[in-house]
């Protein structure tokens, strides 16, 4: 019995070695099985296209005692209704889409982009699945689903522009972003602070992604301590651009 365990290895806090990491802490399943698990490492963790490069390479690292297989897929990565979405797409070449690869060695996969982007950046996700061999009577294994997000940059300046607002719905109070750039850009730390100094917090584990053209939104942590009257709030976080410390306007409450 194998079950699939399925990480995003950009997600904050996720360091160059969180898939081998993520492996080795898998320990025994319900229903009195083992576990067993490959430790693999990719690297780079996040992969960057600059604008005019049409390839680019990563590298699957087996950290484990025994041989692995894994699978290579490129899907095109959107955020319609700001949800992440992914779609089958033959715009990126990997090579070799399939591999097996030794204990304690590292296969390097090749990623080709078969046509430059045109007018905003173009997003993906590579998503690298182990290929566990049959498991023995009584024992389930755990393999490995990574998600590693591809950015490439379209010809021609790109750049973020985001706005915000805090909206309200059905009792709940939400952070909404949108962007309306030509890039993606990446928002970590979020907090936001009332005129009273009260320090509202908002859903850590949302993607930190929003890509060229999408609208995210984060619920936001005790809405009830937000102005029934609208007004504003103070919002501090980090991004690729550098830090973010602007008001932001607040719904009033219908």
């Amino acid at each position: 019995m194998t079950k699939y365990s399925a990480h995003d290895v950009s997600k904050p806090g996720m360091g160059l070695k969180t898939a081998a990491a993520i492996a080795a802490c898998l320990g025994s399943l319900a229903a009195g099985g083992t576990a067993a698990a490959q430790s693999l490492t990719v690297l780079p963790v996040v992969v960057q296209m600059p604008a005019g490069e049409l390839a680019t390479s990563l590298t699957v690292i087996n950290a484990g005692d025994t041989e692995t297989a894994v699978q290579v897929r490129v899907l095109a990565w959107n955020q319609p209704g700001g949800t992440d979405q992914l779609t089958a797409s033959d715009d990126v070449m990997t090579s070799p889409p399939v591999t097996t690869i030794a204990p304690g060695t590292s296969q390097v996969v090749r990623l080709v982009l078969r046509d430059p982007p045109k007018g905003q950046e173009a997003t993906y996700r590579i998503l690298l699945d182990q290929i566990p061999p049959a498991a023995a009577p009584g024992t389930v294994r755990v393999a490995l689903r990574l998600s590693i997000p591809v950015f490439a940059e379209p010809t021609g300046r790109a750049v973020s522009h985001l706005t915000y607002r805090i909206e309200r719905d059905a009792g709940e109070a939400y952070l909404v972003a949108s962007n309306d750039g030509g890039r993606h850009e990446t928002i970590r730390d979020i907090a936001l602070t009332t005129k009273q100094g009260t320090v509202l917090k908002t859903d850590g584990e949302a993607s930190p992604y929003i890509l060229a053209g999408a609208t995210r939104r984060w619920a936001i942590a005790g809405p009830g301590g937000l102005p029934a009257d609208g007004g504003s709030l103070r919002m501090t976080a980090m991004a690729d651009t550098g830090a973010i410390d602007q008001a932001v306007k607040v719904a009033a409450r219908p």
